[in-house]
């Protein structure tokens, strides 16, 4: 067997790695909303890993397609995330209670919620999030280190600007790079 094909590989394989020093792409996500429009997300595993892993492993399930925004609080946040959003009336009592059946521990960080960081959502037990988020619509620094921030809007901050209690999401996909 030739060793051209295995240089060959092991060439494309070291192209696609991260020079020494450079630090590695952040994982991206792209919010496309029903009404038009998308949201580009960058998420930061080095700060939140196990938030970061949940809501890529939720995403690529396409557990938020679907899911209508149940929270928004003008110059705050808008927030989804919880399932029973695709059927429950938006007055439900029940709405906004929602999440995969599972939580996670927080992982707070040094992230400062400003304007288009998405931080999760949680119960009054800090180790309560589980598939809920939120993105900041204007700065909030008393959640900072309360809450679990794990990315930010990179672009169609405009779209989210825009969005409405009820507004539907189309599809949460996940960039391959």
């Amino acid at each position: 067997m030739s060793r051209r094909p295995q240089a060959l590989v092991a060439v494309l394989l070291l192209a696609a790695l991260p020079a020494a020093g450079e630090p590695a792409r952040a994982p991206r996500a792209v919010i496309t909303l029903e009404r038009g429009g998308s949201i580009v997300l960058e998420l930061w595993p080095a700060d939140a890993p196990r938030h970061v892993e949940n809501f890529v492993a939720l995403a690529r399930k396409r557990f938020y397609d679907g899911q209508r925004f149940h929270r928004v609080d003008p110059g705050f946040v808008v927030q989804l995330g919880d399932p029973q959003s695709r059927t429950l009336p938006m007055d439900h009592p029940a709405m906004g209670t929602g999440g995969p059946g599972y939580t996670l521990r927080a992982e707070f960080n040094r992230r400062p919620f400003d304007r288009g960081v998405l931080g999760m959502a949680r119960g009054d037990d800090p180790d309560s999030a589980g598939s809920q988020f939120y993105i900041m619509l204007g700065p909030a620094h008393f959640l900072n280190g309360q809450y679990t921030a794990f990315g930010r809007v990179t672009s169609g901050m405009e779209a989210v600007d825009r969005i409405q209690v009820g507004d539907r999401v189309k599809s949460v996909r996940i960039d391959p790079r």
